[in-house]
């Protein structure tokens, strides 16, 4: 075979590999957006089950949502770990949409604030399990350029998902208005979506081949610009209590239960449309100033929730917040691919996806205190002081931890 046609074959081999990796971003984008409908075909529903049919507390739904958050965070770090031990990610994935789909299937059945509590932490160790693995397998299908892009690809089938769940609850509570378990009725719908995942990864998700890292779990990765931003997210997510009191902010200041989901809809909506511009933002001007961005977004949101005093009000503070999740979620995790080694990226994710929700515990119990202690717009005006701050700490990280800034 002549040079010119090994070259050609080359081409055209390459070629293939990329068409393979895109769709395999495509693949768990779906994946992504069918659990994110069946996690928010019950996130808008949760607080008002919580105190209308299990009459609890505000300080035991912080405690669970919380808890909730910091067993995600926990698990993040081990299944990231565990996958880049074994070179395997799709498996692991695959077992943590299992124990969601189980945990969302069987609050239909819950009658207590134990069984409640137990449930979502089962629902967090799957949601932990799936996180770090199911990144890593967006980033290795990406190339480096295009890292921005395809976790926004992955950000708005997400959300797109988590914008039709909302939909949905919202014409079933409708349909089933009289019926006296038609919070129970959502989540057993809801557990049946969680499984489509299931099917999706089994069928269509690829896994290449990863060399196998075979160094003792330690905190090795932890080192450079990367741990600086592991610090500032932990100062920001101290103020970054559960969405939950967002939607008892909103049915405090008048908006009726059966409502929230459609704004909960149209929050998750924005964030879905702006996340692809806001991903390719960031690959043109840099990671750290597209989430500059986002937290200031968050500040003038959380400051809105405060100070609000009419339900309308509602509905621009829940799009500006979708605005929020656009500019940080998605190029938050494209920062991380950036600072870290390929064969370190389990690891690392799991260590930046813990950051977020490692003080969700403490970050939630607080919120719950300020809102009966002191006041029910308390916990938003500590969130909004928090993450100014880490927006003013982001900026004193080394220049270096955007590439285009070294």
């Amino acid at each position: 075979m002549d040079t010119e046609s090994l070259e050609k074959t080359a081409v055209n081999t390459s070629s293939a590999e990329e068409k393979s990796l895109e769709r395999n971003v495509v693949a768990l984008g779906w994946v992504a957006f069918f659990g994110g409908l069946a996690q928010d075909m019950i996130q808008p529903i949760l607080p008002v089950f919580y105190t209308s049919v299990l009459g609890l507390s505000k300080e035991f739904i912080g405690l669970i949502e919380g808890l909730l958050t910091t067993i995600v965070s926990l698990m993040k770090i081990g299944a990231g770990y565990l996958s880049d031990a074994l070179g395997v990610r799709k498996a692991i994935v695959f077992v943590g949409y299992a124990c969601s789909a189980v945990a969302r299937f069987l609050m239909g059945f819950a009658g207590s604030g134990a069984a409640v509590l137990g449930l979502r932490s089962t629902d967090g160790v799957g949601k932990g399990l799936k996180d770090a693995p199911r990144d890593a397998l967006v980033a290795g299908s990406a190339g480096k350029r295009k890292l921005g892009f395809a976790f926004g690809i992955q950000r708005t089938l997400d959300t797109l998902g988590s914008a039709v769940g909302p939909l949905i609850s919202y014409g079933l509570l409708r349909l089933w208005v009289e019926h006296t378990n038609k919070y129970r009725e959502v989540f057993l719908v809801a557990g049946v979506v969680a499984a489509l995942p299931l099917l999706i990864i089994g069928l269509w998700v690829k896994e290449r081949k990863q060399p196998v890292n075979k160094q003792a779990i330690s905190l090795k990765v932890l080192r450079g610009p990367f741990v600086g931003f592991l610090v500032v997210m932990l100062v920001f997510t101290l103020g970054n209590s559960s969405d939950a009191f967002l939607i008892l902010r909103a049915n405090d200041v008048g908006v009726a239960s059966e409502t929230i989901p459609l704004i909960v809809a149209a929050f998750n909506l924005v964030s879905a449309l702006a996340a692809i511009p806001a991903g390719k933002l960031s690959d043109r001007i840099g990671r750290r100033k597209a989430i500059t961005i986002g937290w200031a977004i968050y500040v003038i949101t959380y400051l809105g929730f405060a100070l609000m005093k009419v339900a309308w009000l509602a509905w621009g503070f829940y799009i500006l917040y979708g605005l929020y999740y656009a500019f940080t979620e998605g190029v938050g995790k494209a920062m991380v691919a950036e600072l870290v080694p390929e064969t370190n990226r389990g690891a690392a994710f799991g260590l930046y996806n813990a950051s977020i929700g490692v003080m969700a515990l403490p970050a939630s119990l607080i919120a719950g205190v300020l809102w009966n202690r002191v006041s029910s717009a308390a916990p938003f005006a500590f969130g909004a002081l928090m993450a100014f701050i880490a927006f003013v700490g982001l900026w004193f990280l080394p220049r270096k931890t955007d590439h285009q800034e070294a």
